[in-house]
This record gives structure tokens, C-alpha cells and sequence, in this order.
């Protein structure tokens, strides 16, 4: 009985399918082949070769799911069998990846969270074991990547620590974290690896109020009109948390103030004026410090504040009334209304005064006039100031100054302002006259008039004028000059010729000053002067643009009333000219045509109603015009003013959404998810009336909720998810309808639909659908697809990719792999081109894939379960019958071969399956070959019969008529064997005849009936005795009157199992051994006796010939016996050995390996020849003695020499080569050629060899 050896096997659970495992180790006593089989509930996993014992993987080994595994050999040698439970250790391979749990992770971390936080923590485990299990962490990527810095892991626990400052201002508020943990490594697949996976986590900064608030759109400079009344709005300050997540609230206040009192400021930032402003007292500007507080404090429980300064301008308003002053040298000045002044007599001078006129208002201009009895005689200098200027008295007429006449002069002094006539003050002057020589030069007119265009160029003449002195010593001596010195810096006089003249026409400029007093001296030579007065009166020309009375203008005027606004502008020009005359006008600009303006009076008015929403809202409802001031001169001048329009806003304005509707989407699972956000703007101009809040009034079923931000234009509602929610694509509700409604302060309202999408992530697994088997016809070369794989995913989003994992064909029972198809990543199936599928070497393939989604978020990506796809190979007509060589011999006697009895047979299998190997034979042509080597054609002497055994078709050969029994040779037989497909192929069948020549009878004292009834039992005591075929041909009985009584008869033949037929001297010889004859004498064998031939009749002449011929050969035979008598005993044992050594060859089982002898046949297939359905023992002895006469070497003449015979390499069993010795160089007699040729008779190698030679010595049984 067999042992097995194997109790315990280690194998390494990677062994690919197909890969060694071990081998079953057993022994058997007896040596006998042993099967090997393998069973029990493991063993599918396995696959053993039968005859070797050599174990296989046919499934995954998988120690994560299974450690050990008992597994049941059985070994058997035929007759008995043991069977042995094996135990099998499975051996970890690194064959698992780090899984982590959970796949994804979130956290939320305060801005001011220190460094070294522990954040979270991830977990990954490996199923493997040793250091292939050990789980090592570390983080490949961090977005936004500039805080990769900022976050560490702990390598072996997968702690997650800050490691740096976050910033929810200057930062990122969210980082995403890729995590990779991977194991220790280890071997798989004979490759040295480290298995890792990615997990993401999701770090959400959170705000804390940790900074400052600060003020925007600085600086602030802002203008208000001195006198406005107490309450109105001058300007709003805007202060802005910096800690956006945050967002606080804002309380303003002033914290200082360069006027105390003059402002205040409300909680949202809005400074208004408190108390009248006066710009004479508090100066041109007040500069106030305004402090923006949040309303809660920050994390240092502090509360958070910014301060800016802002800047006001006072806006002057002519309400002072010019007024006189006397300054002493200290600068210091005093109002006063009474100043004295002194001249000369006769004199014409300047009189200084100590007076100095001041408006307060700033820009302020004053006109100065002379009022009094005598007035007339002076002049005041300058007759127009502004708003502060030194005043001073000329002397007009200096005749009338004659200290004997008058010693004093009174005038009032009268300052005027110029823009409000009704502002004026007056002062008194005192002039004292001091006595002089008053004898000089008269001129003939005390004054002169003199007019001249302002600007004339210089050294225009302007009047020649003479002084005539009585005195005859200042008789054409007298000299002139022009008084005061302050009128030469405009004109001049010829000293002698008293010619006036421009000096410098730069400055003569009427608008300055029209009236030029000058007093035109003449000197005697006693230096006494003689004057007249002149006054130069400068005509006006259009040099002076006119000038606006303010540098910009402000109206106000609520939206949908009416706006009165005048613009006031002067001209230098001379009032009765058109140079003065002034036109306004307003220049195009984008909302100059809603206005017009009275060209004459400058009172600006809007066209139609204003409306705030229609401004631009940048312009926060001011509307700045360009008015202009031109005059009619020419040419033409003007100047231009801003003007601008406050129109203020009244809350006449609904909410307006920016979307008819709004549709958002929102991938699934997330809580807080942003949705997206919905915009609304309230056309008001003020945050009073435009200010939005946002509600979801339906429709959110407490799923989501809105938050309200101000925009640049308008307010945002971020619609995120409840962070208390998870949605789920795969609920009912895959979409929400909400209904948002934004409503200002005033509560005017709208509302709009947000269509929500919950968007499928992606994290479902792929499946394969069940796969129907394809059938693919071999050798095809079609390019397309032969099948697909197909696989569903739950999830919207999704994108398979096809992996091919393994493929398997079944080649005649027996898995293998193979890569007879291809498999695309769409799934497709295609034939690989560098291949070509053969049904007959494999009939299905098995295919093992895997769908990968490569669009997965969450969770794995590829299928759970392979897809099988099972592919069978289709048959096709493309193999031609093949014949099986067959090493038999076919032997006919043609007196047994009636018609229908089967004389051979041929065999022939088909490659190709179902029909396509079906095979019907057919004989197609017959010839006979004559001993002589002659071939002539035959009739269609037999037919073939198929019949099938398992994949094998048996063509029996069978006669249709009686053989001609005298013929001598080998029929050759043409076999065509033809497929259902119309492929064909043929062999040639020789069929050995023997001849009447080997018919000998029996004769046997039985009776015919007694004969025929041991018929049986006499066939095998002749087979016995001959070691041959018995093949009877006739049974008759001889002097009988009756079957019962007399002699039979038995016609047979003998014939071995090379075909050779025995002769009558050699069965005469075996029958007669006591051994047999004994045996045979029982059933009634009385004689042996030979069949004479009837040989056709031959020519007269023939038979002398022959004669003569016979006589000859008897006398050499008579010779030849004499000489060969002293050998006989020697010669009669050499045959017998030589016999047996024949038999021997005989038995080879491969006759194309060597020289054969006809006989070999082992068919013994059922209708094959019953003359060879004999097992004959070819190695038995023949029988031959000495007493064997001369006629034995009739029957064994084929085997008398034995020269290079070869065994077949399938024959074991051992053979004695004998070597003849060289008798003489005589040639062996064979009385016919087919024996020398079985013989193998070759040359004798010498000198002395005779020139005979058997050509063919390597005959085939086909030669044969």
C-alpha cells in the first residue's frame, strides 16, 4: 500500500495561480505507479498533476481570510489507496495596503491655536503581519501648498499636530491634508514593496477676534458751510472688523476735537453739526478724532478700537461788514473812527493817515469812497480792497489848499462791501495844511482830464502840458516832474518838455485801477513848484474774465423736489461795457441735460424730478455740475465753477433680486457645505433704506440655512448646509426648492426660488453585471469587439476603466493561462492579432477582470467580485483527416474471403469538433502487385465500413466479391478518408494474399459431425503445435454414407502472425513432434498430406524444356547434398537458433524502426482478419531437430541468415544475435524473392563473394 510522507506544508499565499506549491511526497512497496488526487473543502484551491504528485495553485491564497488549510491527499497505486490529511500553513505576504478608518477626516481649529496642537488623529490598519503590518504616516501634500508647514504627523501614531501659526486673515481659512500611510514593506510576488494608501483630511480654520477694527476709504476730508444749522449730516465714517469670520459691530465717538462742541457723532458713524459755526472765531478748518469701538471684546477680553483723524473745512459766508483800523508799529491793530493826517499847502502828495480797512470775511472785497464838503479835493487811495488794505488820502486839488484860505479839510471815508452793499462803515479825516512859499509856476488848467486804453504800450504819449511862472528868472528854466513818486512805477513826464507818457504798460490795468491821480509838478529855479493836477482815467478793454463769487457751489434738494440754486459771478470789466455783461451757462456732462440755468440770473433749477436710484450709486446722490460764467466781450471769457447737487435719498425702493431664480447644486455628505449664494440690491441710495436681510421662508425643511453680507453693490445671502445636516443623494429628496425672501428696513420685501441639486458623490463601488458566455469561432482576425464586460455604478458620476486581471484557457481539460484576447478599458473584448486561437489545441477561455471607477471619492474604487467572462472557442472546419500509422500487417486468404468479410482496416481521426470531424472513407482505387514486382490495376474489389470509437473512426476493408485464390503478391488499396467539410485525405492499404500453394489437408478417422463438434478444440491444438493461425477452409467427410460415420477432411492453412504461410514439410514436421501429435491423435489426426495444385496448361514444349531444366537441378541437388551431409547435426541446430532469433524480430513493436517481416500484425480489433486474431507467442520454439529433413529449409529459407538486424527501441526483452559462420561463399537457395528480401540477405564481405545481391535492405511493411 502507498505511504505518504507529507503532514505539514508551508506555502506563501502569493503563489500566483498556476505557481508551484509543493509536491506529495509518497513511496509504494511494490514500486507500482502511484495517482495522486487531492479532496476535501480546500481543495479547490489546488490543482495536482496525477502522475507526479506536483501540487499547483488554482485559486488566490488569500492568510488574511484563511491561516491554515487542511487539504485531503489520496495515493494510489491501482489496487490500493491511502489517503492523508495534510495541514498547509499559509505564509504572509506584504499582498494588503494600509486601510484607514475612516477614509476621510474634518476638524475645525481656532486661528489662535497654539503650536504643538494635537489636531486628530488618523488610523490606519495593514491585515498583514510582522513588519508588513507596521503602519507608518506622513503627509505628501497640504493645498493651499504654502501651508504645508504648517501641519506635522506623528510617523508612528498618525497624530496630527499644528506646527505653525495659522491667520484666518492673511491665510487660508481651509486646508486640505493628503495623508499617506504605508507599511513596512515585505515581499510579493518575488518583488521587495511597500504597500501605502491615501486618505484626506479636511482642517477648517475658525476666526477669532483677535484684531483691531479699521476705518476705510481714508483719509477723511470733508467741507461744511459756516452756519449750518445744528443736526445736519456732514459726512459718515466707515470702520470695517478685520477679523472677517467675526464681522462685529461698530460704536463710533469723537475722541478729540480742535473746536469742543461743534460736532457730534451717531452710532453708525454719521457726523452732524451740533452748534452754529463761526469761521471768524474757530478758523478756516476743525480737525476732529474719531474712534471706532467693536461692540463686544476681544479674546484678551479688551476692547478692540481704531481712531482717524477727520478733517473739516469751513465753507466762508460773507456775514462781516468792513471796518477801520489804526495799527501801531507793534502791529497791533484797534478799531477806530477818527484818524488825522497833514500836507503842505499848494501841495499835491499822498497823505498818510495810519488807517486800515478790514472784512473778515475771507475773500471779502471792499470799495472805498470820499464823502464830505470836501471831498472833492481829495481822493481816497485805494478805492477797492480786499479784505484788508491800507488806506490813504490823495490830494485831488492842491490849489484849494492855501493855508491864508483854509488851514483845515474834513472828509468821511466810507468802506463798502462790495458783495452785500448793506455791510459798511465810515470814518473821519482831519487834514491840517502847513503853511509855504506859495509863489510857483502856475499851469494854465489846475487839472487836467486825460483818458488812455488800459495796457497802451510804453512811451504812448499822453498829453504835453506847460507851467508859466511870473517870475521872469524862472522864465523856460522850469522843470517837471510827476507826484507821487508811487505814479512813476505807471507813467512818467519829459522833465523840460513836460510830455506825459506810458512807462510801463503792464500795469496800467483798469480793473486794478481806472483813475490814476498824479500831480504834474514844474520847479523854478528857486525850487519853487507850480502843479497841476492830472487825472488819468484808463479806458476799459476785455482783459478780466469774469470771477465766480464762490470756488464751488452745494445745493440740496430731496429726491422728487424742486432745486433753486443761483450762481453769482463778476466782471472787472467796465460796467457799461458788454465786457461786463455776463451769460451762464452749464457744461454737457452725464446729468447736466436734468438741469437748466437762467443765462441771466445764474439760478440753477432741475428740469423734472430727481430720482436718487437712477445716480450712479458710486456718486452716493451727488450730482456735480461745471457751471460757467462767460462775458460778452471779445473775444469772449469765462470761468467755470463746480457745482454740486446732494439729492437725498427716500426709502421709495423695493428689493430686487439680480436672478429671476437661482439653481445650485451641493455634493452630498458634507455638513456646511457652501450651496452658493443668492444677490439682492434695494436701489436706495442709504443704508437706512437699502440695508437687506435674507430669510429662507419655505422649502429649506431645516436642511439649510442664510446668511446676509454686504457687497460692493448690494447684499450676498450664502445659502450653505445646516452644519447639523448630512445630505443624502440616495434619500427621496435629491433636490430642494427653497423660498428666499430679502426685506429692507423699511420691510418692503421680495422673494425668489433657489432650486437645489444634491449632487451624488462618487462612493459606490462598481459592479459587474452577469456576463453571458460568447462563442468565438477560431482563427478569426476580426478587429472589433467580440464581447464586453459590463458594470454597474450607483453613483451619476462615474468613469469605468476595465483591468484585466487574468486569463485562462481550458486546453484538453487542463486550465493554463493564455492571451488569446485583449481587454479594453471600455470594457471591450478583442482578439489579440499576435495570436491566433486553435479550437483543437484549447476550447474556452476564461477571463478574470476588474472595473476601477476612476472618478471615486470616497471609499475603494474597483469592485468587490471579479467579473468572469467565459469565451468558448468555436469550431471550424480547418484540419484534414489525418490516418493513424498502424503497425499491422493485413493478411487475406482469398478462398476465406467471401464477400462482406473484413480483410483490414484503417484508422483516421479529425482534429476539428461536432461534424467537422465526422469522417466517411472510401475506397478509390485498386492494384495489385505481383511477386515479380509487376502492377496492374484491379476492379473495385472492396469497400470500407466506418464506425466510430470515441474520437477515432475504424475503416473496416471488406471485400465485395470472391479473390482469385492463384494470384501471388499484395493487393494495394487506395483509402480516401473525407470530412463533412469536403476535406480530404488518402493512404494506400497493402493486403498480403497467400496463394493455394500453402493448402495442405488433414485427415482425421472422426466422423464429420464428431469433427465439426471439436472444431474448436482441434484449431487450438494445431495452433499449439505450430504457433500459427489456423485458418480451415473446408470441412468434408470421405467414405461415409453418412455424417455420422467415415473420414473428414479439414483444407486449412497455417499462418503466422508476420503473414508467412507454413509449408507442408514444416507442418508436417511440428504436427508429427510426440508433443502435439498425442494431443491432435485424440481427435482422430491420422494424415498429413499436401494439395496438389492444378496448374493451367502450358505448351508441349514448355514442359520438355522444363524437364531438361528439372533433370539438371536434381543432379546438382543429388551433388550438393553429398557435400553438405558431414554438417547436417551442425546445421540443423544453427536453424533452430536462427529461428528463434527471427521470431524475436518479429515481435518488435515499431516496424518502421528496422527490417521487419510480414506478420507483425497485433490488430485484434472486433472484424478485423480472424486468421489474426490469434496471440502467438513468436519466441516459442519451432520444433526443428535433427532429423528435420532437407524440405525444412523450404519454410524457413526467409530466415536462414541474420545480418544487421535491428530491435525495435520498445522491445526490452533480450534477443542472442548468433553469428553464423562462413559455411562457404555459396549464396542460401530461396525458392522464391520474397524470401531473400525478409531475409535481409546481404553481400558476404571478401574477396571471394559471390556478385548476388538482394537489393532493399530496410523494407517497410508497406514495401513488404
Amino acid at each position: 500500500m502507498p505511504e505518504i510522507h507529507n503532514t505539514v506544508e508551508r506555502l506563501r499565499e502569493d503563489i500566483p495561480k498556476g505557481g508551484y506549491a509543493f509536491t506529495i511526497e509518497a513511496s509504494d512497496a511494490d514500486n507500482n505507479p502511484l495517482t495522486y488526487a487531492l479532496s476535501g473543502t480546500t481543495a479547490s484551491f489546488f490543482r495536482v498533476d496525477p502522475a507526479t504528485g506536483i501540487v499547483t495553485v488554482h485559486m488566490t491564497l488569500d492568510r488574511e481570510v484563511q491561516t491554515v488549510l487542511t487539504l485531503t491527499v489520496t495515493v494510489s497505486d491501482l489496487q490500493y489507496a491511502a489517503s492523508k490529511d495534510l495541514t498547509l500553513i499559509l505564509l504572509d505576504a506584504n499582498d494588503n495596503r494600509p486601510i484607514f478608518e475612516p477614509s476621510t477626516y474634518e476638524d475645525e481649529v481656532p486661528e489662535n491655536a497654539t503650536i504643538g496642537t494635537s489636531l486628530f488623529k488618523v488610523h490606519a490598519t495593514d491585515a498583514d503581519t510582522g513588519v508588513a503590518s507596521l503602519v507608518k504616516y506622513n503627509i505628501d501634500e497640504v493645498l493651499p501648498s504654502d501651508g504645508f508647514s504648517l501641519f506635522s504627523i506623528m510617523e508612528s501614531t498618525g497624530e496630527v499636530k499644528l506646527n505653525g501659526r495659522l491667520n484666518f486673515t492673511s491665510l487660508s481659512t481651509f486646508y486640505r491634508l493628503k495623508i499617506n500611510a504605508s507599511d513596512g514593506g515585505g515581499e510579493y510576488m518575488g518583488v521587495t514593496l511597500n504597500q501605502s494608501s491615501i486618505a484626506f483630511a479636511f482642517i477648517t480654520v475658525l476666526d477669532v477676534p483677535d484684531l483691531d477694527p479699521q476705518f476705510i476709504s481714508l483719509p477723511y476730508i470733508v467741507r461744511v458751510q459756516e452756519g449750518s444749522p445744528p443736526g445736519l449730516s456732514v459726512f459718515k465714517v466707515t470702520a470695517i472688523d478685520q477679523d472677517r469670520g467675526i464681522n462685529d459691530d461698530m460704536i463710533y465717538s469723537i475722541e478729540n476735537s480742535t473746536a469742543d462742541g461743534l460736532f457730534n457723532i451717531s452710532q453708525n458713524g454719521v457726523i452732524s453739526v451740533n452748534s452754529d459755526i463761526d469761521r471768524e472765531a474757530i478758523g478756516d478748518s476743525v480737525t476732529l478724532t474719531v474712534k471706532a469701538t467693536e461692540a463686544h471684546p476681544n479674546i484678551h477680553g479688551a476692547e478692540a478700537s481704531t481712531t482717524a483723524d477727520v478733517e473739516i473745512t469751513i465753507i466762508d459766508i460773507n456775514d462781516n461788514k468792513p471796518e477801520f483800523y489804526m495799527c501801531a508799529d507793534t502791529e497791533e491793530c484797534v478799531r477806530q473812527s477818527n484818524f488825522v493826517g497833514e500836507t503842505f499847502e499848494n501841495s499835491l502828495a499822498s497823505i498818510d493817515i495810519n488807517m486800515t480797512v478790514k472784512d473778515l470775511d475771507k475773500s471779502a472785497r471792499i470799495q472805498l469812497t470820499l464823502e464830505g464838503a470836501d471831498k472833492e479835493v481829495f481822493s481816497v487811495d485805494p478805492q477797492s480792497a480786499t479784505s484788508e488794505s491800507q488806506v490813504r488820502l490823495v490830494v485831488m486839488k492842491p490849489q484849494q489848499l492855501d493855508f491864508e484860505k483854509i488851514a483845515c479839510f474834513m472828509v468821511q471815508v466810507i468802506a463798502t462791501d462790495e458783495e452785500n452793499t448793506s455791510f459798511h462803515s465810515t470814518a473821519t479825516v482831519t487834514i491840517n495844511i502847513k503853511d509855504t512859499n506859495d509863489n510857483s509856476p502856475k499851469f494854465p488848467n489846475d487839472t487836467y482830464a486825460l483818458q488812455l486804453p488800459e495796457h497802451s504800450p510804453d512811451g504812448t504819449i499822453i498829453a504835453n502840458i506847460s507851467a508859466e511862472d511870473p517870475d521872469t528868472m524862472d522864465q523856460g528854466k522850469i522843470t517837471y516832474r510827476l507826484l507821487p513818486e508811487s505814479i512813476l512805477r505807471y507813467f512818467d513826464v519829459e522833465p523840460n518838455s513836460g510830455t506825459i507818457y506810458v512807462k510801463d504798460s503792464s500795469l496800467i490795468d483798469r480793473e486794478v485801477r481806472s483813475l490814476y491821480s498824479a500831480t504834474l509838478q514844474a520847479m523854478d529855479t528857486s525850487s519853487i513848484p507850480g502843479t497841476a493836477v492830472l487825472e488819468i482815467t484808463l479806458t476799459d478793454i476785455n482783459d478780466k474774465t469774469p470771477v465766480i463769487n464762490r470756488d464751488s457751489y452745494l445745493g440740496f434738494v430731496d429726491e422728487g423736489e424742486k432745486l433753486h440754486l443761483q450762481i453769482q459771478a463778476t466782471d472787472a470789466d467796465d460796467p457799461d461795457t458788454e465786457n461786463n455783461q455776463i451769460v451762464y451757462g452749464i457744461v454737457p456732462s452725464r446729468y447736466s441735460d436734468n438741469f437748466t440755468i437762467d443765462p441771466n440770473t445764474g439760478v440753477l433749477t432741475n428740469n423734472g424730478e430727481l430720482d436718487c436710484e437712477a445716480l450712479d450709486p458710486d456718486l452716493n446722490g451727488k450730482i456735480e455740475l461745471n457751471v460757467t460764467a462767460t462775458d460778452k466781450g471779445t473775444p469772449a471769457l469765462s470761468s467755470m465753477v463746480k457745482v454740486i447737487i446732494d439729492v437725498k435719498d427716500v426709502n421709495d425702493n423695493t428689493p430686487e433680486f439680480k436672478a429671476a431664480s437661482y439653481k445650485f447644486s451641493v455634493k452630498e455628505g458634507v455638513k456646511g457645505a457652501y450651496v452658493g449664494s443668492v444677490y439682492a440690491e434695494d436701489l436706495d441710495q442709504t443704508i437706512d433704506f437699502n440695508r437687506i436681510s435674507f430669510t429662507i421662508i419655505n422649502g429649506s425643511i431645516g436642511s439649510f440655512i442664510i446668511r446676509t453680507f454686504a457687497e460692493k453693490r448690494g447684499y450676498r445671502g450664502n445659502i450653505t448646509v445646516d452644519p447639523d445636516v448630512e445630505l443624502d443623494y440616495e434619500s427621496a429628496r435629491k433636490s430642494f426648492t427653497l423660498w428666499v425672501e430679502a426685506e429692507d428696513l423699511g420691510q418692503k420685501t421680495a422673494v425668489v426660488t433657489v432650486e437645489v441639486e444634491v449632487l451624488d458623490v462618487n462612493d459606490e463601488r462598481p459592479e459587474f453585471k452577469p456576463a453571458e458566455t460568447l462563442t468565438v469561432k477560431e482563427n478569426t482576425t476580426i478587429t472589433g469587439a467580440v464581447g464586453k464586460f459590463t458594470a454597474l455604478d450607483r453613483d451619476g458620476n462615474h468613469s469605468l476603466i476595465y483591468e484585466l486581471e487574468s486569463t485562462t484557457c481550458r486546453c484538453k481539460g487542463t486550465e493554463e493561462p493564455c492571451d488569446w484576447f485583449l481587454l479594453e478599458p471600455t470594457g471591450e473584448i478583442i482578439v489579440n492579432p499576435e495570436n491566433t486561437m486553435d479550437y483543437e489545441l484549447c476550447d474556452q477561455v476564461i477571463m478574470e477582470a476588474q472595473v476601477v471607477d476612476k472618478y471615486t471619492e470616497k471609499g475603494e474604487n474597483n469592485s468587490i467580485k471579479s467579473g468572469i467572462m467565459v469565451i468558448n472557442i468555436e469550431d471550424i472546419n480547418d484540419n484534414v483527416p489525418e490516418f493513424i500509422a498502424s503497425n499491422s500487417v493485413f493478411v487475406v486468404v482469398p478462398e476465406t474471403a467471401s464477400k462482406d468479410t473484413s480483410v483490414a482496416a484503417v484508422t483516421a481521426t479529425d482534429r476539428d469538433s461536432g461534424k467537422n470531424k465526422e469522417i466517411d472513407f472510401e475506397v478509390t482505387a485498386v492494384h495489385f502487385r505481383h511477386d515479380d514486382n509487376r502492377t496492374s490495376p484491379e476492379r473495385t474489389l472492396f469497400r470500407v465500413v466506418a464506425t466510430q470509437q470515441q474520437d477515432l473512426y475504424v475503416g473496416m476493408i471488406q471485400s465485395i466479391e470472391e479473390l482469385n485464390a492463384k494470384l501471388r503478391g499484395k493487393y494495394l488499396v487506395t483509402v480516401s478518408a473525407t470530412d463533412k467539410g469536403g476535406l480530404s485525405a488518402s493512404t494506400v492499404v497493402e493486403i498480403f494474399t497467400v496463394d493455394e500453394s500453402f493448402k495442405m489437408e488433414l485427415r482425421f478417422a472422426s466422423p464429420f459431425l464428431q469433427v465439426t463438434a471439436k472444431l474448436d478444440d482441434i484449431k487450438v491444438a494445431l495452433t499449439a503445435a505450430t504457433n500459427a493461425a489456423v485458418e480451415v477452409v473446408d470441412i468434408r467427410s470421405i467414405n461415409a454414407e453418412s455424417r455420422d460415420s467415415g473420414e473428414t477432411i479439414l483444407e486449412v492453412y497455417f499462418i503466422y502472425s508476420n503473414g508467412s504461410a507454413i509449408t507442408y514439410d514444416a507442418v508436417e514436421k511440428m504436427l508429427s513432434d510426440p508433443a502435439h501429435f498425442l494431443t491432435l491423435s485424440q481427435f482422430g489426426l491420422s494424415l498429413i498430406g499436401a494439395v496438389t495444385v492444378e496448374d493451367p496448361e502450358q505448351d508441349p514444349v514448355i514442359y520438355g524444356l522444363l524437364g531438361v531444366v528439372a533433370g539438371l537441378i536434381i543432379v546438382l541437388a543429388v551433388l550438393t547434398t553429398s557435400l553438405l551431409c558431414t554438417r547436417r547435426t551442425y546445421r540443423t541446430k544453427l536453424k533452430a537458433a536462427k529461428a528463434m532469433n527471427t521470431a524475436a524480430t518479429v515481435a518488435s513493436e515499431n516496424q518502421k524502426s528496422g527490417p521487419v517481416v510480414p506478420g507483425t500484425n497485433k490488430y485484434t480489433m472486433e472484424g478485423a482478419n480472424p486468421v489474426l486474431n490469434l496471440n502467438i507467442d513468436t519466441a516459442t520454439d519451432l520444433g526443428f531437430d535433427e532429423e528435420s529433413s532437407n524440405a525444412d529449409r523450404i519454410s524457413l529459407n526467409s530466415l536462414d541468415y541474420n545480418v544487421d538486424m535491428t530491435m525495435s527501441d520498445k522491445d526490452t526483452r533480450p534477443m542472442m544475435m548468433i553469428q553464423e559462420e562462413d559455411e562457404d561463399n555459396g549464396e542460401p537457395v530461396y525458392i522464391e524473392p520474397l524470401g531473400a528480401a525478409l531475409a535481409q540477405r546481404g553481400r558476404k564481405k571478401g574477396p571471394d563473394s559471390a556478385n548476388l545481391a538482394f537489393d532493399n535492405p530496410a523494407l517497410s511493411t508497406t514495401d513488404l
